[in-house]
């Protein structure tokens, strides 16, 4: 197990490395002048000279992007050219909405999907098993952002129960703030759960076939037992890697519920960075969002080996 975690926080370093060798190509090293980028063409000479020095354009590739790697890893992210304030600060407050809200949005997509999905599988061919798969389809057509709008006249406006849009910050209390992050969780929840009920169906029907599991039945176990004791622990592996994929995307994709819902996300800023040229901005979110990425997949991993307990003996499954 040690040597696994060794040889996978190794993988881990390597690919954040890649991540931000790439983002620092596309964006300072391809043609293209990134200080004209950020002042457009109406700048003049001496403040595009002055805006190169800043941002060490003067300095060869190699030496900028060494100092850059650097300052990700001693926190110094630059200053925001926008904002005039540290990328760092701007990152911490909008990380402060985004990790929360895909958190709230998986933990309601999992409590709805996991239950649909055994369901479905325990009655194949019932009408609940077609009510399932019915909800499955329209989850995965339906527009996070439709959806929202949907949620917002329903509950907000029509309602009254939950605040249309905005966020009152954690300062506010926690039932504000969270209050706040229903609508908006629940309009990325819906959908991912239409996703991951088709992939629990789908798993534990895989495994209700498997040899150990008519054993258990033959031994007398009751089918409730066999369900939930031997089928889906071991119908899990599928759908934590899916689970994992799932709360990737939503750290990184929810920009389009951030703005149905004005919300001062990750993916908001990142979305207000490229439209103000702030690509010191963009640059850092990005690799940002590519670690996060990264660090869940490496979660995943090793639930992996938490759950089946082949990998911890390097049996093969």
């Amino acid at each position: 197990m040690a040597a696994y975690l060794v040889r996978s926080l190794a993988s881990v370093g390597l690919t954040l490395i890649a991540a931000s060798l790439v983002v620092f190509i596309v964006l300072e090293v391809l043609p293209g002048d990134p200080a004209l980028v950020m002042l457009g063409t109406e700048a003049t000479d001496e403040t595009l000279q002055a805006l190169r020095q800043e941002l060490g354009l003067d300095r060869p590739a190699v030496v900028r992007y060494l100092h850059w790697l650097g300052g990700l890893v001693t926190g110094d992210l630059g200053i925001s050219q926008t904002y005039d304030v540290p990328v760092a600060d701007l990152i911490a407050d909008r990380i402060a909405v985004t990790v929360p809200l895909a958190g709230l949005a998986m933990l309601l997509a999992v409590v709805l999907a996991l239950p649909l999905g055994v369901l479905a599988a325990a009655r194949r061919g019932r009408p609940s098993d077609y009510s399932v798969m019915a909800f499955s389809q329209m989850g995965i057509a339906m527009p996070g952002f439709w959806l929202g709008i949907l949620l917002i006249l329903v509950f907000s406006i029509g309602l009254g129960w939950f605040r249309a849009g905005g966020f009152p910050g954690w300062e506010a209390g926690i039932w504000p703030a969270l209050g706040a992050l229903v609508l908006p969780a629940v309009a990325l929840a819906l959908p991912e759960a239409a996703i991951l009920a088709r992939v629990a169906r789908s798993a534990v029907l895989e495994t209700l076939g498997e040899d150990y599991v008519r054993t258990a039945r033959a031994k007398g176990l009751g089918r409730r037992t066999v369900l939930f004791r031997h089928v889906l622990r071991n119908a899990l592996i599928p759908i934590v890697t899916i689970m994992g994929l799932q709360f990737a995307l939503l750290l990184a994709g929810a920009i389009v519920v951030e703005s149905v819902f004005t919300l001062p996300g990750l993916g908001r800023l990142v979305f207000q960075a490229i439209g103000q040229r702030d690509l010191i901005v963009v640059k850092d979110v990005v690799v940002l969002l590519a670690g996060l990425v990264v660090a869940i997949n490496f979660l995943v991993d090793a639930l992996y080996h938490l759950i089946d307990p082949r990998l911890r003996r390097g049996v093969e499954p």
